[in-house]
């Protein structure tokens, strides 16, 4: 499995958090012109990177009940979607900061097509899949674990969206999606449910 290092992470963007919010949108147009590899890195690191270890744990940009962390990200990419970054599907490892390659071809249209054929799927020159092994959380919290998972996936959004809009990024974010038929063209193992998809592209420059 091929392994693509990624840009260390800058925590000392010029927009603040304020600023991000404010101007925060769901936006569902993209640029002609491919991602880079630091804002790859950037957003994955904003989904799910390490941010500090506390008790011998590394902790992540989302909060997680009990430190259980029960999401993994994917970064799927079309031609030409991202610098640097070949078309295909790729898993994020917080621990190295790296993408571990999963698929090497564009998933794009079956992408789509699991997404209900919705246009900013289709449009986007890269998507982030947020999928969780809920069991993880729901071992510790048997009453509300499931509820916390869904939390978790809202927190990872939210940071990616600020960050979008801090870099100057478009993103909308989907949960219309056949869970199954996701879970299919990811090539998912069965513990792994998909929960949200995040497509994201460089703004055009009439927006």
């Amino acid at each position: 499995m091929a392994t693509v290092e990624l840009p260390e992470p800058d925590p000392d963007g010029s927009t603040s958090v304020e600023r991000a919010i404010a101007k925060r949108a769901s936006r569902r147009s993209f640029a002609q012109t491919p991602v880079t590899l630091e804002d790859v890195s950037q957003l994955l690191w904003a989904a799910q990177g390490t941010t500090h270890v506390r008790d011998g744990v590394e902790m992540r940009a989302a909060p997680s009940a009990g430190a259980t962390y029960p999401l993994t990200a994917f970064l799927e990419v079309t031609e030409d979607g991202a610098s640097r970054l070949d078309p295909g599907l790729y898993r994020y490892d917080p621990d190295s900061h790296a993408l571990e390659t999963e698929l090497e071809t564009s998933i794009r249209g079956e992408l789509t097509t699991a997404a209900l054929g919705q246009d900013v799927v289709r449009d986007a020159p890269a998507t982030i899949v947020l999928a969780a092994h809920a069991e993880r959380t729901r071992t510790q919290y048997p009453d509300h674990g499931e509820r916390y998972v869904h939390m978790e996936a809202g927190h990872a959004a939210a940071n990616v969206h600020l960050v979008c809009e801090s870099r100057e990024l478009n993103t909308c974010p989907v949960g219309a999606f056949s869970d199954a038929d996701v879970a299919a063209v990811l090539g998912l193992p069965e513990r792994l449910d998909p929960l949200y998809l995040l497509p994201f592209g460089r703004r055009p420059a009439e927006t």
